[in-house]
């Protein structure tokens, strides 16, 4: 799928909209990429927003739920009514109820006056609950209330409000486990999973990685004076198709910028990429004739990746137990243990060291 990443609608304005197919109505507002999973993503998406159901959206931190959700509000008939956010893992619990509810002033310490919650600001529109797995136990009581009935009284308040809403939520936790665990009422999950859509993370949708990566150059040649569009050579590109992206379209995006400002030279080369990256395509990728020359690395760098590519291989099959890996590569401990250290070759993540 092709989500900009999580980044908030209200800073959406970096991210412009994409204009709607001839053969599409729905608007894909940020949205990019020909992937199945996002065009499954993007086919509910359209169907949902028509009504008024709840939605509840899964996927990894970073592979862009608020923008689906943006989009559902956008393409629906309350498009002209406001879409509010509130990000229940952000906002400490005590103060969450105050974020949604509002309070009275007096209501407690520190309310010198009268204040205004999410759910009447989101009347007529959408309030959008990004990370509801995080909301406490208790909260989630009177969130349900709210919900099943459309109308709740402001913290210290005896007035019933009624609001006129739609609910949208999304989620990195397995909720289904949570509530077995005690940490999420199942009451709750079935309010609000009545439309369940789950984005893809973005290693499960590689086709789309290009495709965002020009996609956030374009953003950047409107937001950044001067800037031109800059090529990536193949070698690049394999690279950034191999990686994983654990942190998702808001790491390609965050990278993409990164390296399109601080790389003055108009072709992007591998060099130009985090070592991680580059320590990744090593080992994911081997470097043919081909590619050492369509990259323009010389001889001594392209034996270097394959180097750095056969122990990496070799580290990981052997859990990084350098002894057992030197065996495998037929080369003693200690001439290992340099190349390792020359190469400033680590492990991926935390694990015994031998």
């Amino acid at each position: 799928m092709t989500l900009a990443p999580s980044s908030s609608v209200q800073n959406q304005s970096r991210i412009s909209c994409e204009s709607k197919s001839s053969t599409d109505v729905f608007n894909r507002i940020g949205i990019a990429g020909t992937s199945k999973g996002l065009t499954k993503v993007l086919d509910t998406a359209r169907k949902v927003a028509k009504s008024d159901s709840s939605v509840l959206i899964y996927g990894e931190s970073g592979t862009g739920k608020e923008l689906i959700a943006n989009s559902i509000h956008q393409n629906s008939s309350r498009h002209k009514g406001p879409m509010v956010v509130i990000n229940c893992g952000a906002i400490p619990g005590e103060l969450l109820e105050s974020e949604l509810f509002g309070h009275e002033k007096g209501a407690f310490t520190g309310a010198h006056r009268s204040r205004i919650g999410r759910f009447e600001l989101a009347d007529q529109g959408t309030i959008f609950f990004d990370e509801i797995g995080d909301m406490s136990p208790e909260l989630q009581v009177k969130l349900l209330r709210a919900i099943q009935e459309r109308q709740f009284e402001r913290v210290g308040g005896s007035t019933t409000i009624k609001v006129d809403i739609r609910v949208i939520s999304a989620t990195n936790k397995d909720l289904q486990s949570a509530i077995g665990d005690g940490l999420f009422r199942e009451d709750l999950y079935y309010r609000l999973n009545v439309i369940p859509i789950h984005i893809q993370p973005l290693r499960e949708r590689r086709e789309d990685i290009l495709i965002l990566s020009d996609y956030f150059q374009k953003a950047l040649t409107k937001r950044v004076n001067g800037y031109e569009k800059k090529t990536f050579c193949k070698s690049v590109q394999q690279a950034l198709l191999s990686y994983d992206w654990p942190g998702n379209i808001r790491e390609l995006e965050n990278l993409i910028e990164r390296i399109s400002v601080l790389i003055e030279n108009q072709t992007i080369e591998l060099h130009d990429l985090p070592d991680y990256i580059i320590n990744n395509s090593c080992e994911n990728i081997s470097t043919s004739v081909t590619s050492v020359f369509d990259s323009g690395i010389g001889f001594n760098q392209a034996v270097d990746q394959y180097q750095k590519s056969l122990i990496l291989h070799a580290l990981d099959e052997t859990r990084w137990v350098k002894a057992r890996a030197a065996e495998l590569l037929k080369m003693n401990r200690t001439t290992l243990v340099e190349k390792i250290k020359k190469m400033k070759i680590e492990p991926k993540s935390e694990m015994p060291v031998f």
